[in-house]
């Protein structure tokens, strides 16, 4: 059985590089499961979820990663977070009625419903945003970019080289395989210890082994990364065994979310009587979780009374 739902780090000896892979099975099928989202919806969720892993497996934390695009199409934003216990999530907000006369107008056109034609017939203009909210403090980083490029990839590719001036390769694939969701993203960065000198974004490195190494990780095809039948490790040494590649131990990925009956209940009551009110459907409040689907229902009079008392 070849192993699903982990990020691997790895380093290419001969380059003076580190990566990882990050592979997706059934969490995403159980994360999308929960959500009857358009065909392409999902596969934007997939790939935000894929890169979020991927991006916070770069970084020492205690805490919260979030990857989050937001525009001005008819998908409003998508949302993903990645814990450093491994715990993922993900979602997304978009217009019922705006998002069918895009896929009528991308029918009209005959242009495909490939990753490329999602970012911007779908988001829009707009930015993606890198936070890190630690658990142990108040500190919080937080990156921002444009949202720039044909795909989310290459938005993380120019966030990079706009504000982090690092060299960054990445190579990713989101799609089904017999009617379940799969993917796999390989990145590949300078080693820490160059990044101290980085100069055209290529760190001490010499760039022959820069081009090498970027020529390499685009020979891989979609099929090689998503196909069950090519274990991670197999892949690395396809790819980069003259490189001398070295894995590290796997960090397992499991599907989680954080929403409780507490946590609604605390929104809930810091409402005034106007928005509980609004929210009144035959005497029932519903609260439904946009990452799980969970709900939770209240008698609205008993959630009035204790906002009325607070």
């Amino acid at each position: 059985m070849i192993a699903d739902n982990f990020v691997q780090i790895f380093d290419l000896e001969t380059s003076n590089l580190r990566g990882r892979i990050v592979r997706f099975g059934s969490v995403l099928d159980d994360i999308l499961g929960a959500h009857d989202y358009p065909l392409p919806i999902s596969h934007l969720v997939a790939e935000n979820i894929t890169l979020a892993a991927s991006l916070s497996s770069m970084l020492k934390y205690d805490g919260i990663f979030t990857l989050q695009a937001q525009g001005d199409g008819p998908l409003r934003m998508l949302a993903s977070d990645f814990t450093s216990d491994g715990i993922i999530r993900g979602c997304a907000t978009f217009d019922s009625e705006r998002f069918q006369k895009s896929r009528e107008q991308l029918s009209a056109l005959k242009t495909t419903e490939s990753a490329q034609n999602h970012l911007a017939q779908y988001l829009g203009k707009g930015y993606i945003a890198f936070t890190v909210d630690q658990a142990t403090s108040a500190d919080r980083y937080q990156g921002i970019v444009e949202l720039k490029g044909a795909s989310l990839v290459d938005c993380v590719r120019h966030y990079f080289s706009q504000s982090e001036q690092i060299g960054t390769g990445i190579k990713m694939a989101v799609g089904q395989r017999d009617g379940h969701w799969r993917a796999c993203a390989i990145m590949l960065q300078h080693m820490p210890e160059d990044q101290k000198n980085v100069q055209a974004g290529l760190g001490n490195l010499h760039e022959d082994d820069w081009r090498r190494a970027m020529i390499l990780l685009d020979s891989c095809t979609e099929d090689e990364l998503l196909t069950p039948e090519i274990d991670a490790d197999e892949l690395l040494f396809r790819l980069f065994h003259q490189e001398g590649v070295r894995v590290y131990d796997r960090k397992p990925i499991a599907k989680g979310c954080r929403c409780d009956e507490s946590r609604v209940e605390n929104i809930l009551y810091t409402m005034n009587e106007d928005d509980v009110e609004h929210m009144d459907v035959d005497g029932k409040i519903i609260m439904t979780c946009e990452f799980c689907s969970t709900s939770y229902t209240y008698d609205t009079q008993d959630v009035l009374n204790k906002v009325k008392g607070k």
